[in-house]
């Protein structure tokens, strides 16, 4: 009895230490798998923070940013990791006005094997930043293209991860400044507005997307001649910005941009003042082409307040800035072109499925590129001849202000001497009618009444008692043209006179010129300016503002 008692004992103190053996290895294990579990967890928030902050970094200083995510990229060797890197990289070199670099430093992670094999989140946000090296260089059609097939997939904006959201609000964004080149503004702004809904206010980056679609409405609104809703935008993100006194870039985009407000209200003090702010928070840093904007911004203001010195100085270094700008820009066109026939070529190997599409939007986009270098082309080339029929425009404003001075009958008098026919006929308008009728035209342009927007053939014959179908009659024959094409070229010969003589008028929107000189529209003004001058408004001013210039 007692041996099996101790016998019973024995195995039960067996069972006991295997049963705790056991328990202590299963904690272990679930130690294991929960802190595997947690390393995993904490690796994608970890790499957000620090891609957060290198974001952070753009609107610091970019140099700052490329040093920043290239020690990141030495110890990280996780694919997309680097992808993102490489994007804000990119983005870098693009704000510094390096556009070359920018695309050289995207064609490095364009291996079309590779991605594939990314994520849909990576796939969109790599076709992003083609779409962004596109608007960088100009090329606003390929920008555009690439960005309305994207916004077509449903995929992208129904999903709900805010790596997602990000991406297609800056889609949006983009879209917005693509519709703002083609003064599509409606659009621009509703762009906006979905780019805000995607946005939340988790990270600084959503925080910086929104500040910058702010200035970007405020732009658009001010083009819309709406400058005091504009103001009271960036006045608002102006006290947004100096709360994050390290983002230089925002700040000296909303100061550039709220000093046109004051351009445009002829306050051309407080203009100086606000750029010479912006200026100052960038002017050690290497935002290029926010500079070359602030540059011309302060030229403009000073050659309005008649400051020459200041002119000078600030239109020399916009133009050295610039010229170097276009030169980066024309290579860096030169560059993606390169690198879009490339990986066409390399796609062929493994892209059957998509071969079609692909090939069909890279040969569109090439032929795009070619159609408007060629354009470019032959607008220098045509421009020359421009400018001979613009110096005979000026001849002929002269020759008429000259016998205008001598003899103001003595157009109608050479009109009236061409031989006419030597049979009457009853249905004409008597000589002494014609003769009246053409004293009450000349009086009536000297008293510049062809500006009122609201004068019609109806309204002059009314004014000067006449009968409507004698005064088309007289104005078809001694004018040469149909009273349309008469009061029409009446009024851009004012205003053509005024921008040759009062430079005042040299800076003044082509919207407020189309306005002051009699016309319905923009389009209008620019369509029969053009007609009559060889040239567009803002060619004619151009070449004016250089002349005074030179």
């Amino acid at each position: 009895m007692r041996t099996d008692h101790k016998e019973a004992v024995r195995k039960n103190k067996k069972k006991l230490l295997f049963c705790r053996n056991s328990m202590v290895q299963n904690i272990r294990f679930l130690f294991i798998i929960l802190c595997s579990v947690g390393l995993k967890g904490q690796s994608g928030p970890d790499f957000s923070i620090l891609a957060d902050k290198a974001f952070q970094k753009l609107y610091q200083n970019p140099d700052e940013c490329i040093s920043y995510s290239q020690s990141l990229l030495i110890s990280d060797q996780n694919l997309e990791h680097r992808i993102v890197l490489q994007n804000i990289i990119s983005q870098a070199y693009a704000m510094k006005g390096d556009y070359v670099q920018s695309v050289n430093t995207y064609s490095q992670k364009e291996d079309s094997r590779e991605k594939e094999n990314l994520s849909y989140f990576l796939q969109a946000a790599d076709d992003y930043n083609l779409a962004d090296q596109y608007q960088n260089l100009g090329l606003y059609s390929q920008s555009q293209q690439i960005i309305s097939g994207l916004l077509a997939d449903h995929k992208l904006l129904k999903d709900d991860n805010p790596r997602m959201n990000v991406i297609t609000a800056k889609l949006y964004q983009l879209q917005a400044l693509n519709f703002s080149i083609s003064r599509k503004y409606d659009d621009a702004l509703e762009n906006l507005s979905k780019s805000d809904r995607y946005l939340g206010f988790n990270n600084q980056e959503n925080r910086i997307l929104r500040i910058e679609n702010r200035i970007f409405r405020a732009s658009f609104l001010m083009k819309q001649d709406k400058p005091d809703e504009a103001k009271y935008i960036l006045e608002s993100t102006l006290a947004m910005t100096e709360k994050n006194a390290d983002y230089h870039f925002l700040q000296a985009l909303t100061y550039e941009n709220l000093s046109r407000y004051y351009f445009l209200k002829e306050d051309y003090h407080t203009a100086v003042e606000l750029l010479e702010k912006g200026l100052s928070g960038i002017e050690n840093i290497p935002y290029n082409s926010l500079k070359a904007k602030i540059y011309e911004s302060l030229s403009k203001n000073y050659f309005a307040l008649r400051n020459d010195e200041k002119y000078h100085e600030y239109n020399k270094l916009y133009t050295e800035l610039r010229t170097g700008l276009d030169s980066n820009t024309r290579e860096g066109i030169r560059y993606i072109v390169k690198l879009v026939e490339t990986n066409q070529n390399n796609s062929l190997e493994f892209q059957k499925q998509k071969q079609l599409k692909r090939i069909s939007l890279i040969s569109a986009g090439f032929l795009i590129i070619i159609i408007g270098l060629l354009a470019c082309f032959l607008i220098l080339k045509s421009s020359h001849k421009d400018l001979k029929k613009q110096s005979e425009f000026f001849e002929k404003q002269k020759i008429q202000e000259l016998a205008a001075q001598k003899n103001t009958h003595s157009i109608s008098k050479e009109i009236q001497s061409v031989p006419k026919a030597t049979e009457k006929d009853p249905n004409k308008i008597s000589k002494e009618k014609e003769d009246e009728i053409l004293q009450k035209l000349e009086e009536w342009e000297k008293q510049q009444r062809y500006l009122d927007k609201s004068m019609t053939l109806s309204a002059l014959s009314s004014q000067m008692g006449v009968n409507t179908k004698y005064l088309s009659e007289v104005i078809n024959s001694s004018k040469g043209k149909n009273f349309n094409s008469y009061i029409n070229e009446l009024r851009i010969n004012h205003i053509a006179r005024l921008l040759r003589t009062d430079p005042v008028y040299l800076n003044y929107k082509v919207s407020y010129l189309a306005e002051y000189s009699g016309f319905s529209s923009h389009s209008a003004f620019a369509t029969v300016f053009k007609s009559v001058t060889g040239m567009s408004p803002n060619v004619y001013i151009q070449e004016i503002s250089k002349s005074r210039t030179s």
